[in-house]
């Protein structure tokens, strides 16, 4: 999810995302296969594994798609040989480009990058040039209305043992340490909270690069087409719109 403001192209980007249902099966299925291979089969101990089975189950994966995920990830069946990597770069614009990517052949994938990059007018640079722009949190983004107790929203998280909670344009933000964010998604689901715009583990820029208006669709065109890769899991970028 791209790291900037804009929360109302988030909802933009989830009625997308659906239309793609096919594609975000294929892309959580390589996650927990590399989370399982990362850190075992159990939920309980391997919070990254966790994390995909809950993403799994938000798109309404099948218990089996997810079994036998698994299983390819203790080698119980035969699969690709998948491994993360994480690829920095450049958009228009100048915007850090992040992207978390799964995928059996780092060569193919790095070209196709590139090649996306280029087209837009960015670049595919070294790593480290843009990851210490960002910070890896837990996210969780409510959008506000009449029912939001803007109040109640800030004892649950801290209780719950939240960083944070900021106000921002018509959303609340509440953001955890990474380990912490399961905890805390919890505590919001059985307090009667179960509608999130996010509710991932983040990396959110600690700054930004402020465009405009005809940039920022730019960007947004970007992202669209790196995210279409199905070695691509995640997308981050820097950028906040002038408007």
């Amino acid at each position: 999810m791209a790291g900037h403001s804009k929360w109302a192209n988030i909802k933009r980007k989830k009625a997308a995302q659906d239309t793609r249902r096919g594609q975000a099966f294929t892309k959580i299925v390589r996650q927990i296969t590399v989370a399982v291979k990362e850190g075992g089969p159990d939920p309980e101990s391997n919070l990254k594994l966790r994390l995909a089975i809950d993403k799994a189950k938000a798109i309404n994966m099948p218990n089996d798609n997810i079994e036998r995920s698994i299983s390819r990830g203790i080698g119980g069946l035969d699969g690709d040989n998948y491994e993360e990597i994480i690829y920095e770069g450049y958009g228009p614009c100048g915007v850090a480009i992040l992207l978390e990517v799964v995928t059996d052949n780092r060569n193919r994938t790095a070209s196709e990058i590139r090649h996306r990059l280029s087209k837009a007018g960015g670049n595919l640079g070294e790593t480290g040039c843009v990851a210490w722009i960002f910070e890896q949190k837990g996210l969780l983004v409510i959008e506000q209305n009449d029912a939001i107790d803007e109040d109640e929203v800030m004892m649950i998280a801290l209780e719950a043992g939240a960083e944070d909670v900021e106000t921002e344009e018509d959303v609340l933000k509440i953001i955890t340490e990474p380990t912490r964010f399961p905890e805390v998604k919890t505590a919001f689901v059985e307090a009667g909270y179960t509608e999130f715009l996010i509710d991932e583990v983040s990396r959110i820029p600690k700054n930004s690069v402020i465009v405009s208006a005809e940039d920022e669709e730019k960007i947004e065109e970007l992202i669209d087409v790196l995210e279409e890769l199905d070695d691509v899991q995640q997308v981050y970028t820097n950028y906040e719109s002038s408007d």
